[in-house]
């Protein structure tokens, strides 16, 4: 085609040339909020942009219909989805609630033939929805199962079998129903193995170690490994001499069968040598129902660790000492509280790049003495400047401590500071925690996610909402003063995308203060609030866009009880209200 030709076809083609030019463009484009702006310019963008867009995104299962998905987006490879709000982690939601699998891998199965990765969270996927899976998406290689249940041994077995091209199956902090059916052994037993992860630590039921084994064996990309805690530590040797080339090991029980161990005469194997022989080993995890002792045998890796967990761990801080002083890359550190304020201490001492950090209770009574307190946050905020996001569950807290992690951590991304105790003031002072968290949100600039507690008036309500802009996600449990704390929030917060709140005071001059704001949020949960059937259904009529839900299970109990409402959930949605919703959910 001559210059001329080509000059003639664009003045005759101008829209047909610029959506080919267009085409070629957007395909290099990955961000989702950068493909969500594209489709906003005009018509033939957003034809444009969803022809091209290859992976999908969707915050919550009930914001849009598969349909209304499928009709769109053509060509889809690989799916994000996600469906009970974080706070179902706490069992504040019920197991019936909905968020099923099955109406999206229904439609997809049809149109997206060509789909390789599914990642699920919380949601409920059957059996059936996994033979689905492995029948109908001839090229599936990635299946993550995040906080989901629903399914068992049988459907991953389906999986196993059926998916020839399988390169990742990830189960984490699933429900795994034992239908007594040897999963492992129905990955293909001929040639090379395309693995590159598996994990499935959840899974409370023996397997086949012997199947287990030669899968490995056979694996040779295989890089991400966490076993359950079925697998003994002389079975988890076994494996990684099989496996030299593991970046990413989950241990598994971390204790030795019956009958061996240093108090008898039996021979161990050299734990010590075969963990040195993986030397590309990054990650560590697992240590469920460890045994304290052989703790030291992780030495030998430390030194090029960058995520350590803990979190099944109990052990203390002598325990803890000869492995964290030598994990000097450590940027990722998950532990429970049993290494207490002396523990976090030799973490500051020697994990100068730490990036995130999570403490949990061993013990999560608001009785309980608490092991871990404002000392050892204190520790962490002198010694890891770099920390970008931190989960402390403790019993006892000071403004001071907090303060002081503002101004050492400016750059900390994620703030989650969980204080047992009910409506706990400062330990030191008796004041309110006000002053702590607002020295949070004044200094940490780049905070997007933020979860509050302890005894807090208005003030830091206040305080949030003034300097808190980029706040997305704030969880408030067990304090609040009045309607005016949150509506500092919802008026203040321009950027807030989720709002988790329980056992708080707020009630519907609260909630009719961010009438403005709801279209732009993915979600508001309210549970054991001040909100009455009469300002829910106010929020019904103003906004008729927005899905209401209200829990009332013990309605059918009879009995006289007030107005408030025992749950709001309240989400934006492109198709309006569900059809799966049980009886005890009202949708207004």
């Amino acid at each position: 085609m001559s210059k001329n030709d080509i000059g003639e076809y664009f003045t005759a083609n101008p829209e047909q040339v610029l959506e080919n030019i267009l085409e070629n463009v957007l395909v290099f484009l990955k961000s989702r909020k950068d493909r969500n702006a594209v489709s906003l310019v005009c018509k033939s963008w957003y034809q444009v942009e969803a022809y091209t867009r290859s992976d999908l995104f969707i915050g919550n299962c009930y914001a849009v219909s598969p349909k209304r998905v499928t009709d769109r987006f053509k060509r889809i490879r690989s799916l994000c989805l996600k469906g009970k709000p974080r706070f179902a982690d706490f069992s504040l939601m019920p197991n019936d609630w909905g968020a099923c699998f099955t109406p999206w891998v229904n439609v997809m199965s049809g149109c997206y033939r060509a789909l390789e990765k599914i990642y699920l969270k919380r949601m409920c996927i059957s059996d059936d929805d996994l033979a689905v899976i492995g029948k109908s998406f001839v090229g599936f290689k990635e299946i993550v199962l995040v906080c989901c249940d629903g399914f068992g041994t049988s459907g991953l077995a389906i999986i196993a079998s059926h998916c020839r091209n399988l390169r990742v199956l990830e189960l984490v902090e699933d429900e795994v129903s034992d239908d007594e059916i040897d999963w492992i052994s129905c990955f293909p037993m001929d040639g090379t193995s395309n693995l590159e992860s598996l994990c499935f630590d959840c899974v409370e039921s023996p397997i086949n170690f012997d199947a287990l084994e030669r899968l490995v064996a056979r694996s040779p990309f295989l890089k991400k490994l966490r076993l359950n805690r079925y697998v003994s530590i002389e079975q988890l040797h076994r494996l990684i001499l099989r496996a030299p080339q593991l970046t990413h090991l989950g241990t598994g029980s971390f204790s030795p069968m019956e009958g061996i161990g240093p108090q008898h005469d039996n021979i161990e194997p050299d734990y010590g040598s075969a963990f040195a022989a993986c030397r590309s080993i990054t990650c560590l995890s697992g240590f469920r129902e460890i045994a304290p002792e052989y703790l030291r045998h992780i030495v030998p890796v430390c030194a090029n660790l960058t995520s350590l967990n803990l979190s099944y761990a109990n052990i203390d801080a002598e325990q803890l000492k000869p492995a964290i002083r030598q994990c000097h890359k450590l940027q990722v550190f998950w532990t429970l509280d049993s290494i207490c304020d002396e523990g976090l201490q030799a973490v500051a001492d020697t994990c100068k790049d730490l990036r995130e950090l999570r403490v949990f209770p061993i013990d999560p009574s608001e009785n309980a003495e608490g092991p871990v307190s404002e000392v050892g946050l204190l520790a962490i905020s002198i010694g890891c400047r770099k920390l970008r996001s931190i989960l402390y569950f403790c019993q006892q807290m000071t403004n001071a401590a907090v303060i002081a992690m503002s101004n050492n951590c400016p750059d900390l991304v994620v703030f989650r500071l969980c204080i047992i105790g009910r409506y706990t003031p400062d330990r030191v002072t008796g004041e309110p925690m006000d002053e702590g968290f607002g020295a949070i949100v004044k200094n940490c600039k780049k905070l997007t996610r933020l979860a509050i507690s302890g005894l807090l008036t208005d003030k830091a309500f206040s305080y949030i909402g003034e300097y808190g802009k980029l706040v997305r996600t704030l969880s408030v449990a067990f304090n609040g003063e009045s309607d005016m704390g949150l509506k500092y929030v919802l008026e203040g917060c321009t950027n807030l995308q989720k709002l988790e709140i329980r056992d708080s005071p707020f009630g519907d001059a609260a909630l009719l203060s961010g009438l403005h704001h709801f279209y732009n949020m993915r979600f508001v949960w309210l549970s054991s609030c001040r909100v009455t059937q009469h300002g829910c259904m106010e929020v019904a009529k103003r906004l008729p866009k927005l899905v209401v839900e209200v829990f009332r299970r013990d309605e059918e109990e009879g009995g006289e009880r007030d107005d408030f409402v025992d749950t709001l959930y309240m989400y934006r949605s492109l198709d309006g209200p569900r059809a799966d919703a049980p009886q005890f959910v009202k949708i207004l």
